[in-house]
């Protein structure tokens, strides 16, 4: 298993916003994070991502028990978070996004200076590998499309070395060809082993690039499906509680 949740639950004063929750995602699986407004999926992933500690639980990376005080102790772990907003800076280049706080650097006459023709080549292969086109690694990214934006700050986790990458709504607000370029660089993910938690309102995008789904519903995961073995009307059913719950698909 590649990460692991059990029983987490987060309060805020006297609102509780995990209950209980279970979830799990497997080594290059796509799970895909779906409920209503106020289910608790922005607190879930706050959660899995070190912005946010549980007040009960326990959380597991590769069958180790981990405890996250911060986001950077989630990012040394192997967890990337792409938010909707990107955090990208817009005034710098391709490169200067996908190493910042990485930067590769060479000694000379033992001063370190930064090594720009490995970082430029380490970026040229991360965006084949994703197949992310963008005009040059020297513009700046406040140029590019929304999907660009996508597609170079994917390169940026996986340039941390990321074995689970959490996307929050990646294709809201795009155009129809940049969505399909997003969810191609999903299936990229997948391909190369890697474990994606995709939180979407697009039901959708949710079946055309998941394996699974984990429905949230006031605070609770309330049930997982397997992807092949539901349909839409099903899940927005149990998102909305006009289907009850049964067992989960096996």
């Amino acid at each position: 298993m590649m990460f692991k949740m059990t029983g987490i639950v987060k309060r805020f004063g006297g609102l509780t916003a995990l209950d209980t929750v279970d979830f799990a995602v497997e080594h290059g699986e796509v799970m895909a994070l779906v409920g209503d407004n106020g289910a608790g999926k922005s607190t879930l992933i706050k959660t899995m991502s070190g912005a946010h500690a549980p007040d009960e639980g326990t959380i597991e990376m590769m069958g180790k028990t981990v405890q996250f005080r911060s986001p950077q102790e989630a990012w040394e772990s192997g967890i990337a978070t792409i938010y909707q907003e990107l955090a990208l800076a817009g005034k710098m280049t391709v490169v200067d996004n996908i190493f910042l706080g990485r930067e590769i650097k060479k000694p000379f006459l033992g001063i370190p200076f930064l090594d720009r023709q490995s970082m430029r080549a380490k970026t040229g292969k991360l965006l084949k590998e994703l197949d992310v086109h963008v005009p040059s690694i020297d513009s700046w990214v406040e140029s590019m499309s929304g999907g660009q934006r996508q597609g170079i700050a994917i390169a940026r986790a996986l340039n941390m070395d990321a074995n689970l990458i959490i996307m929050d709504e990646p294709t809201a607000a795009l155009a129809v060809a940049e969505v399909r370029k997003v969810l191609s660089f999903i299936k990229a993910l997948r391909e190369q082993g890697k474990s994606v938690v995709l939180i979407s309102h697009n039901i959708q995008d949710v079946f055309e690039v998941s394996d699974r789904i984990s429905v949230m519903r006031h605070g609770r995961c309330i049930t997982v499906r397997e992807t092949a073995k539901t349909d839409p009307q099903e899940i927005i059913g149990l998102i909305t509680g006009a289907h009850e719950v049964r067992a989960a698909a096996s």
